[in-house]
């Protein structure tokens, strides 16, 4: 139940009932007064109660879901699943289902535009900030896997010839693998990342003595 019109014998007792069926508090809802309460005449004939529209906000996991749903159905992905992960930092929205490679894109790059359009329709209201990552088929895990592979082969070749390294531009979550793996499994080279996304890059280094 996303909506409630209810009467009382004030508008605050009227409100009062619908977020009791509704079972939330006043900042989850939107109200809308549709009637003021009427003493009528002599105090009883012709009175009349408050009546109140009370509708609950979407959250911005709702909202998300909702405008990826709509973009899937019109790119005739009708039959595509959506499952929801939802941990402390982050929340998964998992794409299972058939012709997945259209949403990947290359290198994942459609995915990533339609991660960042999602969370732009997610936090449209205000509301508590909700972090939203969109997988198709596990695509991130193995491209994690790529990246901590070309890190490790990287900080070698560094190591090797002494010369620091520019990676291809990267999105803010790829950058941050590598950054991350280089950091923990590669004491001789330091990383930082250089330019302007879209082509914002990771450089891998020797470390030098101070």
């Amino acid at each position: 139940m996303k909506k409630l019109t209810v009467t009382g014998k004030t508008v605050e007792a009227a409100v009062e009932e619908a977020l009791r069926r509704l079972g939330a508090t006043r900042d989850q809802v939107e109200i809308s007064v549709l009637e003021e309460a009427s003493r009528g005449f002599l105090g009883w004939i012709g009175s009349r109660e408050a009546k109140v529209e009370v509708k609950l906000i979407p959250t911005p996991l709702e909202q998300g879901l909702s405008f990826l749903r709509s973009v899937l159905d019109r790119m005739g992905l009708k039959s595509v699943r959506l499952e929801v992960k939802e941990e402390p930092e982050q929340t998964w929205i998992l794409l299972s289902g058939d012709h997945l490679g259209m949403l990947i894109g290359r290198r994942g790059q459609t995915l990533d535009a339609l991660q960042y359009l999602v969370n732009v329709a997610a936090h449209r209201n205000a509301g508590p900030y909700t972090r939203i990552v969109l997988d198709a088929q596990g695509y991130r895990e193995r491209r994690r896997q790529t990246l901590m592979g070309l890190a490790d082969r990287i900080a070698e070749k560094v190591m090797a010839t002494g010369s620091p390294l520019s990676l291809e531009p990267m999105n803010p979550m790829e950058r941050k693998v590598i950054h991350t793996r280089i950091q923990q499994k590669h004491t001789g080279v330091v990383t930082y990342s250089e330019g302007e996304d879209p082509r914002r890059h990771v450089v891998v280094a020797p470390k030098t003595d101070r």
